[in-house]
This record gives structure tokens, C-alpha cells and sequence, in this order.
């Protein structure tokens, strides 16, 4: 099985559908075609602020940091 790349404008765009839209994460997820799951990390990932970001991480990456802002 051949694993999907997204890019990261389909990940923010997927975060907005539920963050900002309202949509169900589990409407959304079947709406763009992934797991629930994925969808559930991608939402963590990009609304991770430096207090909630992953432990043992000491700080967000570049790239989320600058989403969050």
C-alpha cells in the first residue's frame, strides 16, 4: 500500500473545516476521504501552541509555529 502525501495547504484547510466551519471531525474526515485519526493529528499539529505542543519536544516546529500565529 502506497502511503498518501498531503500538502500542508490540504492540512490547514482540513483543521479549518471543523475549527471554523463547525463540521463534525468525523463528517469532515469522510468528506476529504481520511481517517479520523489522521485528521485528529493534523489537528493537534497545527493548533499545538508551545505550551501544548508534544512533550519532550522543548519547543513547536518553524512551520506550526507560524500557523498558530
Amino acid at each position: 500500500m502506497t502511503r498518501r502525501k498531503f500538502s500542508r495547504e490540504f492540512k490547514i484547510e482540513a483543521v479549518r473545516l471543523v475549527t471554523d466551519r463547525g463540521v463534525a471531525v468525523a463528517q469532515a474526515a469522510r468528506d476529504l476521504d481520511v481517517a479520523e485519526s489522521v485528521l485528529r493529528r493534523w489537528m493537534r499539529e497545527l493548533t499545538a501552541t508551545p505550551a501544548t505542543a508534544f512533550p519532550g519536544n522543548g519547543q513547536m516546529r518553524a512551520d506550526l509555529a507560524e500557523i498558530a500565529a
